[in-house]
């Protein structure tokens, strides 16, 4: 073999190895941050794992209690969905109309975009400060300005009926990251489509319904499993707004698993039902996915059906 060919071998080797040195610190970061504490906590969850003693291997008996002897689990569950299944939809009803409001042509629109948007980047805490001061049932900005009309506002925090409903108004606000995900595929539609069909008598209404609607629908399906999985995981708002009363009627799952884990110390416990949640939440993702071959239009596909045609 000659100089120049083993040059090139040797070159070839190199140059094909660039590229994952390039994505190496995401390979380790990847490992260390998020797969390593993964397999980490499944192997917890089969121990009593208490902080001040030693890990003692039980098995399956952190699941089976979950199950079996844990009521509070239970009840967890049943406000976590119940707040999810109000929460999603309307966090998507806001974020796409935010997307409609700030797509208009209308002078100053940045301004209302950039307003739209910062509730999303202010902190978890700084967010709960705001909305524990707005829903104060005794010095509450919110009640005070009901008083004005001369209404009697709620007990917003320490009401069980209310306290819910707090938590989804303090969760929607920060629907920004949505509402521009949403906004630029609302963008990308071509304006001639819209154009077309106000030639052909279509209401506004019905170039929403017709044309933004279908034409969005993949962003439709990331925003509602991005909320699915933020719903079921929210912990922040309810630990400072609620700490989940009044009588756990805002003890969500996030807050049981926290309270296992650094409260009542008990971190193989509060591994399993991470684990449980971790596999709700696969599931619920998969049957979406499952789910989006009847509503999700994708233009790819389209284009390959009117060429066969």
């Amino acid at each position: 073999m000659s100089k120049n060919k083993k040059r090139q071998k040797s070159f070839k080797l190199v140059s094909n190895k660039v590229p994952y040195l390039f994505i190496l610190p995401w390979i380790i970061g990847f490992l260390v941050f998020t797969l390593g504490p993964l397999v980490f906590s499944l192997v917890m969850s089969l121990f009593d794992w208490p902080i001040t003693r030693e890990a003692t291997f039980i098995g399956f008996d952190n699941y089976i209690k979950m199950f079996t002897a844990d009521p509070q689990f239970y009840k967890s569950i049943v406000i976590t969905f119940k707040f999810a299944l109000i929460f999603v939809p309307l966090n998507l009803v806001i974020a796409l109309v935010l997307a409609l409001l700030i797509t208009q042509p209308v002078r100053g629109m940045k301004i209302f975009r950039t307003i739209f948007y910062l509730p999303a980047v202010v902190s978890g805490v700084a967010i709960s400060i705001i909305w524990g001061w707005i829903f104060n049932s005794e010095y509450g900005i919110l009640n005070y300005s009901l008083s004005l009309i001369g209404m009697e506002g709620p007990k917003w925090l320490i009401d069980p009926q209310w306290a819910i409903v707090t938590i989804i108004i303090a969760s929607a606000w920060g629907v920004g990251t949505m509402m521009l995900i949403f906004y630029t595929d609302i963008k990308s539609i071509p304006p001639e489509i819209y154009e077309a069909a106000a030639i052909d008598g279509a209401s506004p209404l019905r170039q929403f319904i017709s044309i933004t609607i279908p034409s969005i629908t993949p962003t439709i399906l990331f925003n509602v499993i991005t909320s699915v999985i933020a719903a079921l995981q929210q912990l922040t708002l309810v630990l400072l707004l609620t700490g989940g009363g009044p009588l756990k009627s805002t003890y969500f799952y996030g807050l049981f698993v926290y309270n296992n884990a650094f409260k009542h110390h008990k971190l193989g416990y509060a591994s399993a039902n991470s684990w449980f949640m971790f596999i709700i939440i696969l599931l619920l993702t998969v049957l979406i996915f499952k789910s989006s071959s009847a509503w999700v239009f994708y233009e790819n596909e389209v284009k390959k059906e009117g060429k066969k045609k």
